[in-house]
This record gives C-alpha cells, sequence and structure tokens, in this order.
C-alpha cells in the first residue's frame, strides 16, 4: 500500500467517529426540541452535515485508492447513515490498516532474507 492509500484511508478512520458522534447528538437534539425549549439542531445538523460531507468525500477517495469491490465500498457508505455506524467503520479501517501494516513489514523481512541470500 502505498503512502497516499494510506492517508485516504486514515483520513476516512478519522473522520467516522466524529461523525457518528454529530449524527447521535443531532438525534438528540431533535428529541429535545420537540419534548423541550432546547433548539441546537441547526447548529448540530450544519456540523453533522459538514461531517458527512467529508466522510462521503474520504469514502471516494478511499475507494478509489484501494479499489474496493463494490459490496465493501457500499458496507462503508451504509455505515455512514446509520446513527452508530460510523463506530464499526472506523473499528474495521484500523483492523484493515494493521493487517496491511503486518503484511508490509512480512514482505520486507522477505526481501530483506531473500537479499541476504544473494549477497
Amino acid at each position: 500500500m502505498d503512502i497516499k492509500t494510506a492517508s485516504a484511508l486514515r483520513r476516512l478512520r478519522l473522520v467516522s467517529a466524529p461523525e457518528a458522534v454529530s449524527f447521535l447528538l443531532l438525534l438528540i437534539c431533535s428529541v429535545l426540541k420537540r419534548t423541550t425549549e432546547f433548539n441546537a439542531v441547526p447548529v448540530m445538523g450544519a456540523v453533522h452535515g459538514v461531517l458527512f460531507i467529508l466522510y462521503v468525500i474520504f469514502w471516494l477517495d478511499a475507494w478509489n485508492r484501494t479499489k474496493w469491490s463494490f459490496g465493501t465500498a457500499a458496507l462503508y457508505f451504509v455505515l455512514s447513515v446509520l446513527p452508530t455506524g460510523g463506530f464499526f467503520a472506523e473499528r474495521r479501517l484500523k483492523r484493515e490498516a494493521e493487517a496491511t501494516v503486518i503484511a508490509a513489514r512480512a514482505r520486507k523481512e522477505k526481501e530483506g532474507v531473500v537479499g541476504r541470500a544473494s549477497a
């Protein structure tokens, strides 16, 4: 995995949890608006909207760079529209990044051993 692909996945991972939190807060604000005099929906709506747009932009970039299958890309998009889906997306992206790092280290070690054997 090249640095641009890793960066795209990292950006998506970093925005997924805040997007999920903003969605939950927006839902809470919606309930409070209807049950009390408190109305923070316009503010939380704007915050969530910006974070959702960032998520979609980063999702498209990650999909383009990683060459995910349609199913994997669709899963990450569906997770963005579920109230707690961003937390699951973040966890899954973290595992994917860790697996990629482990695979890259294994390749390096294998190349290092092969390189020393031929010297």
